[in-house]
């Protein structure tokens, strides 16, 4: 489940991007996050300048 934060992609932002990234799928497990989550979480971390260890939870895979 992806929780919509106040600085993350909007789903016209979305759109435009998602046409950039490469398809294509990798053998093993499936991903647990999406690429849209992942692109909000390195966002986040780069906005807030903070390590890693403090990205927040809905960011970090379970």
């Amino acid at each position: 489940m992806h929780f919509t934060g106040r600085h993350d992609l909007t789903n016209a932002q979305w759109a435009k991007l998602e046409l950039l990234l490469p398809v294509g799928s990798k053998p093993g497990r499936p991903p647990v996050r999406t690429k849209r989550h992942l692109i909000d979480g390195i966002r986040w971390r780069t906005r807030a300048g903070a390590p890693w260890r403090d990205v927040p939870e809905r960011y970090v895979a379970p």
